[in-house]
């Protein structure tokens, strides 16, 4: 196989799984949404974490709301719980690397809030410990993973919103973990702004 076969086949099994996709996410993804617009209306927050490429996701989502996406609005509260070097150091120095976000949810999570908590396995241990966190503190959560769901998907409450990607292969996962975040920020300033 050439090198650019090898790179459209990426590109056929990317649109492919996004395609898949569509019909069990969009659901999930419309009410993750809404409940962001709830929150957020209601003078509420929503913190978001993940490790790796999910970090790099997270602070992606945070700007893109308190900045803006594709239209002019004023900026939205959002925090990436990945950003603070300070912070990350000394929870997992002085306690543990699995408190990372927990510490954080507990000390900045308010009753309405949301957690925004991503991982393509749905295994990370500091998510899940957020997620507990967050349990604690009434704050919703709003859970990205893919695969099966993993040990997050099984964790959830009936209240809180899972968006599991129907795929085992990380890439793909990611790619719609992006696509997902990005129909997030349109549906957010749709029902926030009106419009078409």
């Amino acid at each position: 196989m050439s090198l650019t076969t090898r790179i459209g086949k990426h590109f056929d099994d990317s649109a492919q799984t996004k395609l898949q996709s569509k019909k069990v996410l969009a659901k999930p993804i419309a009410d993750a949404a809404q409940a962001m617009v709830a929150c957020l209306m209601n003078d509420g927050k929503i913190l978001a974490c993940g490790n790796g490429g999910s970090a790099a996701d997270s602070q992606h989502f945070a700007a893109e709301l308190i900045n803006r996406f594709e239209v002019e609005r004023p900026g939205l509260a959002a925090i990436a719980l990945t950003t603070d070097s300070s912070v990350l150091t000394s929870i997992a120095n002085d306690y543990d690397y699995v408190q990372i976000f927990s510490k954080q949810v507990r000390a900045l999570g308010m009753d309405g809030d949301v957690l925004l908590a991503i991982s393509t396995s749905g295994n990370s241990p500091n998510v899940i410990d957020a997620i507990k966190a967050a349990h604690e503190r009434n704050v919703l959560v709003v859970a990205l993973t893919g695969k099966d769901g993993g040990k997050m998907g099984a964790m959830l409450k009936p209240t809180d919103i899972h968006i599991c990607v129907p795929t085992e292969r990380t890439a793909r996962i990611q790619e719609v973990h992006l696509l997902a975040l990005h129909c997030m920020c349109d549906a957010i300033d749709h029902l926030i702004l009106g419009g078409e």
